[in-house]
Formats: structure tokens, sequence, C-alpha cells
């Protein structure tokens, strides 16, 4: 069964997430503040975190710059009341995987939990399999129909961040993030290029393909 870690010094609130977590099959263990979740992690092997910011003692952005320092590589799930970019910036600069605003969505909290789960797990394998597609990033080779292909850098990043989340509509601010990164002055004329070298070489490809949002961006989609 799947450990959470549930990091929020409002009460009410913690006991929310740990009832509707346990009753969707995780096991959860609750912590009022970041120096209570350390006590928790000595003691627990952790799949995931949920971490409010505000919190006495050690807020959430200090509990999570203190988890990558020691190299723990868990799923970071923030959530806050705060809704502006600075502190999304400032979430993501920390080490958080993803971020939530207040009030919450319980639904969608079960959703990103899952999908976070889901991504450690590819990340862990640094494999994407769709259909009798496999993309192997320690190799940055696709292979298909027995036939093998090697990819810059860049493309293989790219392919295997829509195929890890096949049907997901990954705006082109959230491609140039992940893939070049925040500071990056790349333009949409960059993604494009990448968008259509990728199709050209998986024109035939029997598994999936790349389809345009338009006025979003873009998503793969198993054929």
């Amino acid at each position: 069964m799947i450990n959470v870690l549930v990091v929020e010094d409002n009460q009410d609130i913690r006991e929310m997430f740990c009832q509707a977590l346990s009753d969707n099959g995780y096991n959860t263990f609750p912590a009022e503040d970041g120096l209570k979740a350390f006590d928790v992690l000595e003691k627990q092997i952790i799949d995931i975190a949920l971490v409010d910011i505000m919190m006495p003692n050690m807020d959430g952005y200090e509990f999570t710059k203190h988890l990558r320092r020691e190299g723990e590589t868990i799923p970071v799930l923030m959530i806050t009341a705060k809704d502006d970019y600075d502190s999304l910036q400032k979430g993501f600069l920390t080490g958080a995987d993803d971020y939530m605003v207040k009030p919450v969505n319980i639904k969608e909290m079960l959703i990103r939990v899952s999908a976070l789960l889901r991504r450690a797990k590819i990340n862990s394998e640094k494999k994407v399999t769709i259909g009798s597609t496999v993309l192997d990033y320690e190799s940055m080779t696709v292979s298909s129909n027995g036939q093998d292909m090697v990819l810059p850098l860049k493309e293989f990043n790219l392919l295997f961040k829509l195929l890890s989340y096949p049907n997901k509509i990954f705006t082109r601010q959230q491609i140039m993030d992940g893939i070049w990164g925040m500071d990056s002055d790349t333009d949409d004329r960059t993604i494009n290029t990448h968008i259509n070298r990728l199709r050209e070489k998986f024109a035939s490809n029997p598994d999936f393909e790349i389809i345009t949002i338009r006025g979003l961006g873009y998503k793969a989609v198993k054929k």
C-alpha cells in the first residue's frame, strides 16, 4: 500500500485530507509542520508528500528545500492559500512537483496524487511504453516494431513528456519551462520546429500521434 505524508497545520484540513486518502486506499501519516514531518520520515518509508506552505516551526518551502538537499526524491504536492505567481515559482524552485491552491477540490487532489505517483514510477524506471513503442531515457532511444531511433536530447525530452501523460494538454509555456527552463528565451518557433520534427520521424508510428490544440498547445494521443 502507498504511504502518504500529509503536512498541514490546520487540524480540520489535515484530517479531511487523511480521510479522503484513506478512503481511496492510501496509508496516511499526518504531521502539523515540517519538523514533525521529518520525524515521520525517520520512521516510515513515504511514497508522496502533501505539504502546506504556511506552517509554524518549519514551513513548506523550508521542508521541501531540506528534503531535496538530503537527496530525497519523493513527489511533493504543495498545497497553499497563495495563488500568486511568485509563490508558485518559489514552490517549484524549492523542489515541489505540483501545486494546488486552497480551497482544494478533493477529487482533483486525488487525481494529482495518482498522476505524481505514476510519474515517479516512470522516472524511477526511466521508460515509457505506449503499445509497441518504448522510450528509454538512459539511451535516448525510441524502439518500435524492432527498430531503434536515437533522438537529440530536446526532441527526446519533449516526446518523453508528452507520452508520459497521454491525452494531457501541455501549453507552450509549460513545454518551454519544462524542456528549456524557466529562464530560457525559447519562443514558439523553436517548439513548433521540434514538434514538426517529431511528427515527421513518427508519422508512420502505429501507437501514437501528436495533436495540436489550437490556442493552447499540444498533446499525444494513442491511436
